[in-house]
């Protein structure tokens, strides 16, 4: 686990309403959140819908010559 350091910021009451952390950590929480993302994607997809490589290579000329 990442040990975020952290700024609270208060209003006049005194109660908590943000935090601040360095830019740093923000980059790395949302890599993070990032890589979780795709490989939630990623076992999304049904086995059964990927291409052989033939198929792939046939599908991929198509794209290219448009």
């Amino acid at each position: 686990m990442l040990n975020i350091k952290k700024t609270y910021v208060t209003d006049e009451k005194k109660r908590l309403v943000a935090v601040q952390i360095d830019i740093k950590t923000y980059e790395k929480i949302e890599q993070v959140l990032e890589d979780y993302a795709l490989v939630q994607l990623i076992d999304e997809n049904n086995p059964e819908e990927y291409l052989s490589l033939n198929e792939a290579k046939e599908y991929y000329e198509k794209i290219r010559r448009g």
